[in-house]
């Protein structure tokens, strides 16, 4: 059974370690020197709260290993993009193709929803066909492509823009509320 459950920095190993591959052979991501487990709670810790962690267990408690994490971050700095978020996922080499990131992805796109964000943006380097049907998969379509975006592994990458429109667009709109006041919505 798969657990979905809010991360904490106790889950920062693991959550590092089922990253760095991706910063080390792939390209997912554009970092090239993968954070330590310290470096990976400090990232959870600067969401102050605000932006959801989350992580997918092999088991339904505390007690199952995590296989996957998913999180939400600031869309950009200025006032104006309060109301949306950028979403990542990453999972375990193992836990590939299995339907967890699915329901940890459908948890995020859930509490994200709950807590009032208007739009989440996935960022997904081309070519990624699995990491496209995931994000389709929970309500993603594709808005744009950054062209040669990045230069990682001696090649320029194009990165994809998906969009999930989370709530109706209100005027004004209601400020976002903490995750820490609602934890992970189940999906």
């Amino acid at each position: 059974m798969i657990g979905i459950r809010a991360a904490t920095p106790d889950d920062a190993a693991a959550i590092s370690a089922i990253y760095a591959p991706n910063v080390l052979t792939g390209t997912a991501s554009f970092e090239i020197e993968p954070p330590d487990a310290a470096a990976m709670a400090a990232r959870m810790a600067s969401s102050d709260g605000y932006y959801p962690w989350i992580v997918a267990t092999n088991g339904d408690g505390a007690d199952g290993g995590v296989i996957g994490y998913a999180y939400a971050s600031k869309f950009r700095d200025r006032p104006a993009y309060r109301y949306v978020v950028e979403s990542s996922i990453y999972m375990a080499d193992t836990a590939q193709r299995r339907g967890a990131g699915r329901l940890l992805y459908e948890a995020l796109v859930d509490t994200l929803r709950a807590q009032g964000f208007v739009h989440a943006f996935g960022m997904i380097t081309l070519p990624n066909d699995n990491s496209i049907a995931l994000h389709e998969a929970v309500g993603f379509r594709r808005t744009g492509v950054f062209r040669e975006a990045g230069y990682k592994h001696g090649q320029w990458i194009d990165v994809g823009i998906w969009q999930c429109e989370l709530n109706e667009p209100a005027r004004p709109p209601e400020e976002p509320k903490p995750f820490h006041e609602l934890g992970v919505v189940r999906a």
